[in-house]
C-alpha cells in the first residue's frame, strides 16, 4: 500500500509541471481510490500488485502533460475488462469522457489478441503489415491510443516474467506497431524509450555491447560537446540572443540502427556528436543558425529547414551539421521552447489545461483526423481475417499506409504509386527513382500501392525524372507533392533545352495522332501562348503534356464544330440529319460510313463526300483523297453528331519482336475497355522487328493519345502510331 501511496505522489507531482489545479488532482485521487479497491488483491503476473501498472500509466501520461481526462482514464484503462466496474458507473463517477476513453483502451485490447493469434497461426507477413497498420487508424479519440502507448510502454519495462520467446515476441510487436506509432503522434521520448526496451529483449547482447561502449565514451564525448557548447554560448551572448543550449544524447537503438544499415563501427557511430539550441522566436532561430554558419563550417547538403516546411506529425526545427572545432562532425537542432514542447510531446502538446476545461486545438484536431477514423466495432470480429477486412472496408477508403523497408510508416492517397512514396520519402529518392520493389516483388512504376505493402525504391546515380510521370493518363504520380517536384525539376534544366525537346514532343504527339496539319502556333493559341516558344517551354518543363494537347485538339475541334453550327443557322440550311453519329448538314435521308482511306475520328476536322449511291463517306479534311477530287459539288459538310460513341482506328505499333509481346498490348487494350476489329502482324526476321496492325474502336483522340502512350510504355516497343491511311 505504501508503493502505490509513492507512485500516486508521483502522478501529482508530475501533474504540478502542468497547470492542473486542486479539483483536476483531487479528481485523480478519486479515480485512484476507485482502481485500488477494484483491482484489490489482484497481482501482476511479475507477483506485483496490480495498481501499479494504472499509476505508472497515469505517470506517463501526466509526465507529457495531457490533460486530466486522460490521466483519470489511464488510472482506470483496465477497470471494465478486469473488474466487476461498468462504463454506466465510470460515466456517472467521472463524465462521459473519460468512460468513452476507458471504452475505446478496452476495444483496443483486441489488437493484443489478434496478433498473438496471428503469431500463432504463423500468417505471412503481409497480413501481418496490414493488421498493424490498421491499428493506425482505429481509435475515435487520439487520447485513446496515448492510452494505450502508455499501457505498453510500461509493460515493456515489466517483461521478466514471461518467457524469453514470448518476450520477444512481445519487444517484436511493439518495435513493429507502438514505437511506429509513437513516432507518427511526434511523441520521440515515447519512440526511444520503446526501441530501446525492444531491443534490450530481441538482441541483448548488441544490447549491453552498446550500453557499455556509450558509458565508456561518455566523459570524452561530453567533454567535447561542453567545449562546443561554451563557444556557441559566447558568441549567442555577445550577439544578444537569449537561448538555452544543451547536449542531444544518442539513444542505444538509433546507434544499433545505423551501424547495421551502414555496415559501421561503433566508434564511427560515435564520430557524430549533437547539440541542441532553444531559443524564444522563429527570427531568433535563423540568427542562431547564421551564427552556427559563422563559427563552424557547414556540411554542404546537410541543412534541413523543418520550420518553413514541418514534418508530416507536426515537428519543427532547423537542422544542420558543421565541422567542429576538434574536426569532428557536429550535428545542430534550432527550434523555439512551443516547436521543442511538440517534438517531445507530440500530440500530447496539443491539449491545454485550463480552468478545470479541456482544452482541444481544433486546427490541429483536423490535422490527424486520420488518426480518427470513426469505425463500426458491431462486427462480429472471430478472426484476424475478418478483422482486416472489415478495416479495410470501413477505415482506409481514402488513404493507404505503407512501410518502408525499415519499418518505417508513410500514410498516401488512395492511388498512390511507388513516384509518390519515393517522392514523400525525399525529393532526391524520386528524382533518381529507377523501379520498385512492393513485398519483394519488383512492380511497375505506375503501381498502385495497397495498405499493408512494403515498398522498397530502387535508385539511379543521377537525377532523371521522366516527363511521362506528369502524365496523369498514364497514372505515375497521384500526389500534388510528387507532381510539384517533377515540374520544378524540369523547370531548373536550361530553358534552351526544354524548348527543343518541348518542339520534339509536340511534333511527335501531333504525328502519331496523324494531325501534322495542325500548326504548332495553333496549338499554342489554343493554349492562350502568344508565343510559340513560351509553349514548347511549357511542355518541356512538364506544365504542358501530351494528354493536355490531345484533350485540347478535341476541345477545339468540338468549339469550330459548334461555330459551323451557328453558320448553318445562319445561311437557313435545311436541318441536319445525324446518322450514325454523323451530323449531315442541309439533307436527310442519306447513308453515311467513315473512309477506310484516312480513317476519321470524333475530333477530326471531317467533311462529306456524296457517293453515286446517294451515301455520304466522311473522310478527314486533309485527306489526300479528297484534296484530289475534282468535283466539288459532291462535297457536303458534316460534323461529328452529340451522340458520338465509338469510331475504328488503326494504330501501327513497331517493335523489337519477344514472347508475349501481343499479349501485353491486348492487356493494355482490354484494361482501357476498347474493343479490338481487327489486327494484321509483319515480322522482318532479318531485324527481329514487328510491326502490328491494330483496328480499335475508340471514342476520340484524347483516348487514342492515352492508349499509344501506355502502348509505348511496353518493353521492346520503338514506336506506336495512328495509321491514317494505307501505306502510312
Amino acid at each position: 500500500m505504501k508503493q502505490a501511496q509513492t507512485a500516486l505522489a508521483d502522478v501529482l507531482r508530475a501533474m504540478n509541471h502542468g497547470s492542473q489545479n486542486a479539483e483536476a488532482r483531487a479528481r485523480v485521487e478519486r479515480a485512484y481510490q476507485l482502481a485500488a479497491a477494484a483491482h484489490g488483491e489482484q497481482r501482476r503476473k511479475s507477483g506485483d500488485p496490480y495498481i501499479q501498472h494504472p499509476l505508472a500509466v497515469a505517470r506517463l501520461l501526466a509526465e507529457i502533460g495531457m490533460d486530466v481526462d486522460t490521466i483519470v482514464a489511464g488510472l482506470l484503462h483496465d477497470l471494465v475488462e478486469d473488474t466487476d466496474v461498468s462504463l454506466d458507473q465510470l460515466s456517472q463517477e467521472f463524465g462521459p469522457e473519460v468512460a468513452a476513453l476507458v471504452d475505446g483502451v478496452t476495444k483496443l485490447k483486441i489488437i493484443d489478441h489478434l496478433t498473438q493469434r496471428s503469431i500463432e497461426e504463423e500468417r505471412s507477413e503481409q497480413e501481418a503489415e496490414s493488421l498493424r497498420k490498421m491499428f493506425i487508424a482505429m481509435a475515435e479519440d487520439t487520447r485513446v491510443v496515448m492510452i494505450k502507448l502508455a499501457d505498453r510502454l510500461h509493460n515493456m519495462s515489466t517483461l521478466e516474467a514471461l518467457t524469453t520467446e514470448r518476450q520477444r515476441e512481445y519487444a517484436r510487436e511493439a518495435l513493429e506497431i507502438f514505437a511506429p506509432l509513437a513516432n507518427r503522434l511526434g511523441i520521440w521520448q515515447w519512440k526511444w524509450e520503446l526501441e530501446d526496451l525492444c531491443l534490450r529483449h530481441i538482441d541483448l547482447d548488441s544490447y549491453r555491447r552498446i550500453a557499455s561502449q556509450i558509458k565508456e565514451r561518455r566523459a570524452v564525448r561530453e567533454a567535447s560537446i561542453e567545449r562546443s557548447i561554451a563557444a556557441l554560448r559566447a558568441r549567442l551572448t555577445a550577439e544578444g540572443i537569449e537561448a538555452e543550449i544543451s547536449g542531444r544524447a544518442k539513444h542505444i537503438y538509433s546507434i544499433y540502427q545505423k551501424m547495421l544499415r551502414k555496415g559501421i563501427r561503433f566508434d564511427q557511430v560515435f564520430d557524430v556528436r549533437a547539440i541542441r539550441v532553444i531559443t524564444d522566436t522563429v527570427p531568433n532561430c535563423y540568427r542562431v543558425l547564421g551564427i552556427v554558419h559563422g563559427l563552424w563550417k557547414p556540411i554542404p547538403g546537410e541543412f534541413d529547414d523543418y520550420i518553413a516546411s514541418p514534418k508530416d506529425n507536426g515537428y519543427q526545427s532547423l537542422h544542420t551539421a558543421v565541422i567542429g572545432e576538434d574536426g569532428r562532425t557536429l550535428e545542430v537542432q534550432i527550434r523555439t521552447a512551443e516547436m521543442h514542447y511538440i517534438a517531445e510531446y507530440g500530440i500530447a502538446a496539443h491539449w491545454r489545461y485550463k480552468e478545470g476545461i479541456t482544452k482541444r486545438d481544433e486546427a490541429f484536431e483536423a490535422k490527424i483526423a486520420w488518426l480518427r477514423v470513426l469505425m463500426d466495432w458491431r462486427q462480429e470480429l472471430t478472426n484476424a481475417g475478418e478483422f482486416m477486412d472489415a478495416m479495410k472496408t470501413d477505415i482506409f477508403q481514402d488513404r493507404v499506409y505503407v512501410f518502408t523497408p525499415k519499418g518505417k510508416i508513410i500514410d498516401l492517397p488512395v492511388g498512390s504509386t511507388p513516384i509518390d512514396f519515393a517522392y514523400h520519402i525525399h525529393t532526391e529518392i524520386g528524382h533518381r527513382c529507377r523501379g520498385a520493389k512492393v513485398n519483394d516483388q519488383w512492380r511497375r512504376l505506375d503501381y498502385q500501392l495497397r495498405t499493408g505493402e512494403r515498398v522498397e525504391i530502387i535508385t539511379g546515380k543521377r537525377p532523371a525524372p521522366s516527363r511521362d510521370w506528369l502524365n496523369p493518363a498514364l497514372g505515375y504520380a497521384k500526389t500534388t507533392r510528387a507532381q510539384a517536384k517533377i515540374r520544378q525539376w524540369f523547370r531548373r534544366q536550361d530553358r534552351d533545352q526544354n524548348i527543343a525537346q518541348g518542339w520534339d514532343i509536340v511534333e511527335r504527339e501531333l504525328k502519331r495522332l496523324g494531325l501534322e496539319q495542325i500548326s504548332h502556333e495553333t496549338l499554342a493559341k489554343w493554349f492562350g501562348i502568344d508565343k510559340v516558344e513560351d509553349f514548347h517551354a511549357a511542355v518541356g518543363f512538364g506544365d504542358i503534356h501530351t494528354a493536355q494537347i490531345s484533350s485540347k485538339i478535341g476541345q477545339m475541334r468540338a468549339e469550330e464544330q459548334k461555330e459551323q453550327e451557328i453558320l448553318t443557322d445562319r445561311y437557313l440550311l435545311p436541318t441536319a440529319t445525324t446518322v450514325e453519329g454523323i451530323q449531315v448538314q442541309g439533307t436527310g435521308g442519306l447513308l453515311t460510313r467513315l473512309a477506310n482511306c484516312c480513317h476519321p475520328l470524333p475530333g477530326d476536322s471531317i467533311v462529306g463526300y456524296v457517293t453515286r449511291g446517294k451515301g455520304v463517306t466522311i473522310h478527314r479534311r486533309d485527306c489526300p483523297n479528297m484534296l484530289r477530287k475534282v468535283d466539288q459539288d459532291r462535297l457536303i459538310e458534316v460534323d461529328w453528331g452529340p451522340k458520338t460513341e465509338t469510331a475504328p482506328a488503326t494504330i501501327a505499333i513497331t517493335a523489337y519482336d519477344r514472347t508475349g509481346l501481343l499479349h501485353d498490348i491486348s492487356g493494355i487494350i482490354s484494361a482501357e475497355r476498347i474493343n479490338i476489329d481487327g489486327s494484321a502482324v509483319d515480322v522482318d526476321r532479318q531485324s527481329n522487328i514487328s510491326t502490328m496492325y491494330i483496328t480499335v474502336e475508340v471514342s476520340d483522340i484524347a483516348q487514342l493519345s492515352r492508349l499509344l502512350t501506355r502502348i509505348e510504355q511496353l518493353p521492346n516497343v520503338i514506336e506506336a502510331r495512328r495509321r491514317t491511311r494505307v501505306g502510312k
